[in-house]
C-alpha cells in the first residue's frame, strides 16, 4: 500500500478507477438516463471545481502571503517548479469546471434562464436568477484565469521573456487578479451549493 500511495499518477489511476466503480454502482440503481448522466456532469463538475478552487486558496491563501518572508535564494523553488506545475493544474481545472458547468446547465434545461438571469420568466423561476448569478461569477473567474492570470504569470515567472519591470508589473496584475477571483469565489460557491440544497 505505501508503494502504491508514494507514486501520485497510481494513486490517481487507483482513485479514479474506485471512482468510476462507484459510477457504476449508480448506474445500476439509476431511476433515470437523463437523471444519471446529470449525476456524472455533476460529480465531474465538482471534482474539477474544487481542484480550481483549491488552487485558487493556495494561491492566496499561501503561496502569495508567504512569498515575501521567504529568503531570496530560496524563491526560485517557489516560481521555477512548483508555481508553474500549480498553475498548469489550476488553469486546465477552471476550463474543465466551467465547461461541464455549462454542459450541466444544458442537460438541465435551465442553461438560457440562467444567462438571462430568470429575468425573462415569472417570479417562480428565482433559481434559475440565482444560479445564473453564480454562474456568471464562475464565467469572470474562468475567463480572468485565461485572459488575465496565466498570460501575466508567464511573464512574473520569466516562462515569457520580459524585463525586472515588465515581470514585477506582470506579478502586480496576476495577484490583484487572483484576488478578484477569491473575492468572487465565496459568492459564486454560496450560488450553486445553496440553489442546488434549496432548488434541487
Amino acid at each position: 500500500m505505501a508503494a502504491l500511495l508514494q507514486n501520485f499518477r497510481n494513486t490517481i489511476i487507483v482513485s479514479v478507477i474506485l471512482g468510476l466503480l462507484m459510477v457504476a454502482g449508480y448506474y445500476v440503481h439509476r431511476t433515470s438516463d437523463a437523471a444519471f448522466w446529470q449525476a456524472v456532469f455533476r460529480w465531474m463538475h465538482v471534482f474539477f471545481g474544487i481542484l480550481w478552487i483549491g488552487l485558487l486558496y493556495y494561491f492566496n491563501f499561501v503561496q502569495i502571503r508567504v512569498m515575501p518572508a521567504i529568503p531570496a535564494e530560496l524563491k526560485p523553488a517557489v516560481s521555477k517548479h512548483i508555481a508553474p506545475e500549480a498553475l498548469f493544474w489550476f488553469r486546465w481545472a477552471a476550463l474543465a469546471t466551467w465547461v461541464m458547468g455549462v454542459i450541466l446547465a444544458i442537460d438541465r434545461g435551465y442553461l438560457l434562464q440562467a444567462v438571462t438571469l430568470g429575468l425573462s420568466e415569472t417570479p417562480a423561476s428565482v433559481p434559475h436568477g440565482m444560479i445564473g448569478i453564480g454562474m456568471w461569477l464562475a464565467t469572470i473567474m474562468f475567463l480572468n484565469v485565461w485572459a488575465v492570470i496565466w498570460p501575466n504569470q508567464k511573464r512574473a515567472l520569466g516562462i515569457v521573456e520580459a524585463d525586472a519591470d515588465a515581470k514585477a508589473k506582470a506579478a502586480r496584475i496576476a495577484m490583484l487578479a487572483s484576488r478578484i477571483n477569491t473575492l468572487l469565489s465565496i459568492p459564486m460557491l454560496a450560488a450553486m451549493t445553496m440553489n442546488q440544497t434549496l432548488f434541487g
